[in-house]
């Protein structure tokens, strides 16, 4: 029994898709809120709801009576908690959201998996967390210590939160740092779904830093994939541990964080050149300046991915970017 929070959401629609086509029996847990447009989430689980093997559970994961239940009555073998406030740009505007979903959520998570003991927790944590770095590819040996949003303060505060539960109870515990994730079933507030809904409509799009900024795009499938093959690959102590000379993404304690990324970061203009030529026009574009929070560039390294597990995301922008715009003008009836 695998349990995973925030199942109605972007990651967790299309793992939960994927482990029930593997026929393996799935709880999910999500509160539907309204951050994005709440009938997305509602078609999503619909769809997963066709699975004889799968149980939707509505609920919040600041709720610890519901979810303390939920892991007395079924003891998931495996927790794989997608859930969180997101955005890096809304957490300037509400940031009280983030300690209580990120913080207070995830910690209610630790605590069940500490009273009703799992084989493995693996988590969505962010590239946000490399925040002001320069040095690129980030590397999980990288420092990340200076976050340039509470979103990605709250993403590095969740590796130190599962790092010393890890320690102290033994939990095996996986950080996964997605970097830029797109594809079909995304989210709205993300800049390829907003492009793609302004473009068709002929609204111009906000070209932030004048078009000067890097992303790591990361199509869905890819990401999917990648925690599949971490799921059976729960960390182990390592008492020989040493800082000085090992991997800062593992530890003495049963912990792990890995990057999950392209490798190939892609120049916001020829993004945006891309999402022209799908859609078949010509994007309306107003230059502004970068936002509080943003960063210049994200690029994963992801040698300790391929190294572990054999893989390496591969997805090309062009076909990603195709696949989602095709998903797009068919969900929401576009006729160009």
């Amino acid at each position: 029994m695998i349990l995973v929070t925030g199942a109605s959401g972007f990651v967790g629609y299309h793992l939960i898709n994927k482990l029930l086509q593997n026929n393996i029996n799935v709880i999910g847990f999500d509160n539907l809120n309204e951050y994005y447009d709440k009938n997305l989430k509602i078609d999503r689980t619909n769809l997963l709801s066709n699975y004889p093997n799968y149980n939707f559970i509505n609920g919040d994961l600041t709720d610890k009576e519901t979810l303390d239940k939920i892991f007395k009555e079924n003891s998931p073998e495996i927790v794989i908690n997608l859930a969180a406030q997101a955005g890096v740009r809304y957490s300037i505007e509400n940031p009280y959201a983030y300690l209580d979903s990120n913080l207070t959520g995830f910690l209610n998570i630790l605590e069940a998996c500490r009273h009703y003991p799992v084989k493995h927790l693996l988590y969505a944590s962010s590239s946000s967390v490399y925040g002001g770095n320069k040095v690129a590819p980030f590397s999980t040996n990288h420092n990340v210590d200076h976050p340039v949003s509470l979103y990605a303060a709250t993403k590095k505060s969740n590796e130190l939160m599962a790092h010393t539960y890890s320690h102290l109870y033994n939990i095996p515990t996986t950080g996964l740092r997605f970097f830029t994730v797109y594809g079909p079933w995304g989210r709205p507030d993300m800049a390829y779904f907003s492009f793609t809904k302004d473009i068709i409509e002929g609204n111009p799009i906000k070209v932030f830093n004048h078009g000067k900024m890097e992303r790591d795009f990361t199509y869905i499938d890819d990401i999917v994939e990648g925690i599949v093959k971490l799921i059976p690959r729960a960390p182990e102590k390592n008492p020989d541990w040493d800082e000085s000379k090992d991997e800062l993404g593992a530890s003495f304690a049963p912990y792990r964080v890995y990057n999950i990324g392209n490798n190939q970061p892609v120049q916001l203009m020829k993004f945006i050149n891309v999402l022209e030529e799908k859609i078949g026009k010509e994007a309306n574009k107003q230059y502004i300046e970068m936002q509080p929070g943003d960063v210049m560039r994200t690029y994963a390294d992801v040698s300790e991915l391929e190294r572990d597990i054999d893989f390496k995301p591969s997805t090309s922008i062009e076909d990603g970017l195709g696949k989602f715009v095709d998903w797009y003008k068919e969900y929401y009836n576009v006729k160009l």
